[in-house]
């Protein structure tokens, strides 16, 4: 499947073998146990290890990942499973990591575990390719690229190069780009890692995450530590998510593109502050993501003058639903300050577009302006 197209392969991804009379996307596997006699070698054995729909979903998502490669995913019950089962399968105590610190608003709840865990962490911003400065030594270089909720790219090329040169594993977050927008791991890193509540499920109606790698050991370390906690999503989850897969091509070609319109409409605006879009032409990291990104996302980040501004604007909008999270069909924002998590300014603005006609979206955005400003 490698020389097929993102939306030929994003509809077929994961498919059984057709079998006359069966459905071509199997229903999910509701099972705890399955009849197993004799010794345990089979692949189904108990449903916190294995189960037939994680199956169907991890390959799909594999196929996405790394098209034409052997990769091997594991799914989650969240981002943040997804997250924590790299870390921590990964990390012991004296060991060193490398985080963003200006990543998703949870990894300095990480940090603070790792650290009482024994982990020495060390932090610097995606911007510039900072975090180069901090890798001798390191077990682990976590990367953020698009950063959340800041929107800055680093160089993933030249970070993974110098990380290998010392020795020291890389996973990078995908969420903001999917593979549709990014694939880490020919970028050359040793983990893709994303939270697939967002876009890549694309409803706002599941938790999910996964972990792909192409190294079986770092792989078979990433399956036990889901084992171990026990961090497995439902069935009915997993389901959901692969049928929802078959638009991720269709749901982000509509989002990056209304994204795109949408962050050069906020460029002619001169109470918008602060704009970070990776696509649009004048973002600080836009020559570095061209090089790396095959598409640049659904989130656009901007400041307004304060608080009371920002939120009149969330007020003001009428086809955006004022929620955190981000991908989804509907388009949402939010004063990303309120959670007190990222450093950002009080006026920050994380929005993130959804799949609504462009002018009847862009039309709201600039009515809720004109009324914030009032």
């Amino acid at each position: 499947m490698s020389t097929l197209g993102d939306g030929t392969r994003a509809v077929r991804a994961g498919l059984p073998a057709p079998e006359q009379y069966e459905p071509s996307l199997p229903g999910p596997v509701f099972a705890a146990h399955f009849h197993l006699s004799g010794e345990p070698v089979g692949p189904y054995t108990y449903g916190r290890d294995t189960n037939p729909t994680w199956t169907h979903l991890e390959r799909a998502i594999g196929e996405l990942e790394a098209p034409g490669e052997e990769v091997s995913t594991t799914v989650f019950a969240s981002g943040m499973a997804a997250i924590s089962a790299v870390l921590l399968s990964q990390l012991r105590a004296g060991d060193t990591v490398v985080l963003p610190d200006d990543g998703y608003q949870a990894l300095p709840l990480v940090r603070e575990q790792l650290t009482a865990f024994g982990v020495e962490v060390r932090t610097a911003p995606t911007g510039g390719d900072a975090q180069l400065a901090l890798l001798e030594g390191a077990k682990l270089l976590w990367i953020e690229s698009p950063s959340n909720p800041g929107l800055d790219v680093c160089d993933i090329r030249r970070l993974v190069t110098a990380a290998h040169e010392a020795e020291t594993l890389v996973a990078v977050d995908n969420t903001l780009a999917t593979p549709i927008g990014q694939r880490p791991l020919e970028l050359g890193a040793d983990f893709s890692v994303a939270s697939d509540t967002k876009g890549m499920t694309g409803h706002g109606d599941i938790l999910l995450g996964h972990v792909t790698c192409r190294d079986d050991r770092l792989a078979a370390d990433v399956r036990r530590w889901r084992k171990v906690v026990g961090a497995i999503p439902g069935p009915m989850e997993a389901w959901l998510a692969h049928r929802s897969l078959a638009t991720l091509q269709l749901r982000v070609e509509r989002q990056c593109a209304t994204a795109l319109a949408l962050a050069e409409a906020l460029a002619k605006r001169s109470e918008v502050t602060g704009l970070r879009y990776p696509g649009l032409p004048t973002d600080p990291s836009h020559a570095t993501a061209v090089r790396q990104m095959r598409r640049f996302g659904s989130v656009v980040s901007f400041e307004l003058a304060d608080r009371e501004t920002a939120e009149r604007f969330l007020d003001a909008l009428r086809l955006v639903d004022d929620a955190t999270s981000f991908g989804g069909v509907r388009s949402t924002a939010e004063r990303r300050g309120r959670w007190g998590g990222d450093a950002v300014p009080e006026g920050f603005v994380r929005f993130s577009v959804g799949a609504e006609d462009p002018e009847d979206l862009l039309a709201d955005v600039e009515r809720a302006l004109d009324e914030a400003a009032r």
